[in-house]
């Protein structure tokens, strides 16, 4: 289970093989999480995503008339259909295809013959590192103190050991938001997100360079902030 008393994840299944949407719709619905809508063409996904706003696209490639990197295009392309996750199913083995699909804005994608299993699987990590994240309570203190390390928001100033340590803006707001969160894993989207801003555009190696820069002035801290692989950074509490 991902989520509990709450809203269960609207999925919309686009593919022209209606054998595959049944087996799919069969198996999410075992589930109990989701409320599964289908689409059997582009155009009639592009209407459905707009109308129902779901919380994923399982969206096949190999469509007439329009294909799943058409509408994919097109929903990346809709401020109101832009954010929503997409995994691509299809029967193509080319790595190209993989990669226009991914450089499209795809999150993931599967090769046919699928597995129910591993849809689900896949289904599930990417709603969970999508919205599982964003709905967690971020804590905000102005003044935080971890062992000798002291961060006062309200005077931009951090000590460690009593000695001062200079942090410009960007760096001493990513300090802030690990520390604040420490213990908690967060992924670069939701640091980039909070530190720059969801309309700002700036690649993940931003905060891979500025998580170096604070690691730097952290000394005997900086070991503190742990790199979890594939995941994101986290301010280890312990």
């Amino acid at each position: 289970m991902i989520k509990q008393n709450k809203v269960k994840y609207k999925i919309l299944i686009v593919d022209d093989e209606k054998d595959i949407v049944d087996l799919i719709k069969y198996n999410l619905n075992q589930e109990g999480d989701f409320e599964v809508f289908c689409a059997f063409e582009g155009k009639e996904a592009l209407e459905m995503a707009d109308k129902i706003k779901p919380h994923l696209i399982l969206l096949d490639i190999m469509m007439p008339e329009l294909n799943g990197f058409d509408v994919c295009r097109e929903l990346k392309h809709n401020n109101s259909t832009s954010k929503i996750p997409v995994i691509f199913l299809t029967a193509k083995e080319n790595e190209i295809d993989e990669i226009i699909g991914l450089e499209l804005g795809a999150d993931d994608y599967i090769q046919k013959p699928i597995s129910p299993r591993k849809v689900i699987a896949r289904i599930k990590s990417v709603i969970r590192r999508t919205y599982a994240e964003a709905e967690k309570v971020i804590e905000r203190e102005e003044y935080i103190k971890f062992k000798n390390l002291e961060l006062d928001s309200s005077a931009h100033i951090v000590k460690i050991s009593n000695e001062e340590v200079f942090f410009p803006k960007k760096e001493f707001r990513l300090l802030h938001f690990l520390l604040a969160n420490r213990g908690k894993v967060l992924s670069r989207e939701i640091l980039l997100n909070e530190i720059w801003g969801e309309n700002i555009f700036v690649v993940d190696r931003t905060i891979d360079v500025h998580i170096a820069k604070v690691r730097e002035k952290l000394g005997e801290y900086a070991s503190y902030i742990e790199t979890i692989k594939g995941l994101g950074y986290r301010f280890n509490n312990d």
